[in-house]
């Protein structure tokens, strides 16, 4: 059984995790959850999922789990994987943590990795573990090469164009946050569907593929797959190109993270 803290339980990506981990109640043990300041939804996780320690900002006290800081929960001794599913900066410090403590990640924060990566995947390298890509575009290249010996001749990141994809220079003066928010195929968060919509969420998965996988950024390319089932493509230095397809549902990349390297 596999023991998991699950930093940002709360939050798009927390939760799907903890839906995973519903689905195969004898593969996981949930040590550690933590949260922003969704209480209540923290509260029914701790019910549920019987964790031995918690961190909600704003709360000292939760029925069910002690409170412990979310840096500490990373470097846990009998913990297994750290999942950081947390969005911005304040992922920082526990993924360093996790990583110094001998602990794998599995990263859902890209930031992370677009403000430090050079350090973060070096911390990795000093303490011989694994960053293991959640981010789905980013899990797609991790299996097209997990095992093969080939050289990477170039990535190809696949986006979908956002909630505007369709609409003219002109009219993008009058968008509302509501439409941006109306993402055409995945459904996710307020940040990163937003950051869809700008396309910036796609620099900084290239920023993301480029820290991961070693790959020159003149070598990585973003093209727009409008029905989001190419995550991403690998060209080989054989020529040969491989594709990861799957339905657009972040509990497949999730759940191939968190089950590495039984994955099922």
């Amino acid at each position: 059984m596999k023991r998991l803290v699950i930093l940002g339980s709360t939050g798009s990506i927390g939760r799907q995790t903890l839906d995973v981990v519903r689905g195969f109640p004898d593969e996981f043990d949930v040590v550690g959850l933590s949260a922003g300041r969704n209480a209540a939804l923290l509260q029914d996780q701790i019910h549920e999922f019987r964790p031995r320690y918690f961190h909600c900002c704003g709360e000292a006290t939760l029925d069910g789990a002690t409170p412990l800081d979310p840096r500490e929960m990373a470097t846990l001794p009998e913990v297994d994987l750290v999942v950081v599913a947390t969005v911005g900066g304040v992922g920082m410090r526990p993924t360093f943590d996790a990583l110094n403590a001998g602990k794998p990640v599995a990263l859902a924060n890209k930031e992370v990795l677009v403000m430090a990566g050079g350090l973060v995947t070096a911390a990795a390298r000093n303490a011989d573990v694994r960053i293991l890509p959640v981010d789905s575009e980013p899990s797609a290249i991790w299996q097209c090469i997990e095992g093969d010996p080939r050289g990477i001749a170039r990535l190809y990141i696949t986006a979908s164009g956002g909630a505007f994809r369709d609409r003219s220079w002109d009219s993008l003066r009058s968008v509302t946050p509501e439409e941006a928010l109306d993402h055409p195929t995945w459904k996710m968060g307020a940040k990163i569907t937003i950051d869809s919509a700008t396309l910036v969420n796609k620099a900084f998965e290239v920023i993301e593929a480029h820290w991961l996988f070693g790959a020159p950024f003149d070598r990585i390319e973003a093209v727009v797959h409008r029905q989001s089932i190419i995550h991403s493509m690998v060209e080989f230095s054989d020529g040969s190109v491989k594709a990861q397809l799957g339905p657009p549902d972040m509990r497949y990349p999730i759940q191939y993270a968190l089950m590495y390297p039984h994955c099922r």
